[in-house]
């Protein structure tokens, strides 16, 4: 299985957020999708989609309706809709979506140090494939965490200019996900 450094060709992430924002994921620059809508009768399609204008998408789970917290909900979305992986808060499903062969992206909230430490030290026991911290505009608190966490950084969160995901790039992130679709195009 490749890794998720292999798959980022675009340093920018379309989120997608809504779903009149896909037809401008399949458009745009952006290889790497995070689909943060949709639920069980309309996902297959959606996933279908975007494969098919050879985008790597990936599932955040905790924002699909009609979707459980279970083992069976990942084995779900590992045979029937096939994504590259799952994004999720969830450290459980993490495990169980390596356990499919699915990719999985922890989300981390950067609240406070608790936060911040309890990020790191979930993430060191599920072993995701990268960790999405949010809210993204923190520099200093990227270029720490990729010091602590041998793990690819995606920052994302209150992304809403270029400069934005400039200086987190700089700061250490692999990526930067947005749910802008006007960030979703430029040549990084």
């Amino acid at each position: 299985m490749s890794k998720i450094v292999d798959l980022v060709q675009s340093q920018v992430i379309a989120s997608v957020k809504e779903e009149v924002d896909i037809e401008k994921a399949i458009k745009g620059k952006a290889n790497i999708v995070f689909l943060l809508t949709g639920n069980l009768i309309n996902m297959q399609n959606f996933v279908t989609r975007l494969q098919s204008a050879n985008k790597q998408v990936f599932i955040h789970i905790d924002f699909i309706d009609g979707l459980s917290n279970s083992k069976s909900a990942i084995k779900y979305i590992a045979h029937t809709w096939k994504p590259t992986g799952i994004i999720t808060t969830k450290s459980s499903l993490i495990k169980y979506a390596k356990e499919e062969k699915l990719m999985a992206i922890q989300r981390i909230f950067l609240i406070d140090g608790a936060a911040i430490s309890k990020g790191i030290e979930m993430s060191l026991s599920c072993k995701p494939d990268a960790i999405e911290v949010l809210p993204g505009l923190m520099p200093t608190i990227i270029d720490q965490l990729t010091k602590r966490v041998k793990l690819p950084i995606i920052a994302g969160g209150l992304i809403s200019s270029k400069e934005d995901i400039l200086q987190g790039l700089e700061a250490g992130a692999l990526a930067i996900s947005s749910g802008n679709p006007a960030l979703w195009n430029f040549d990084l």
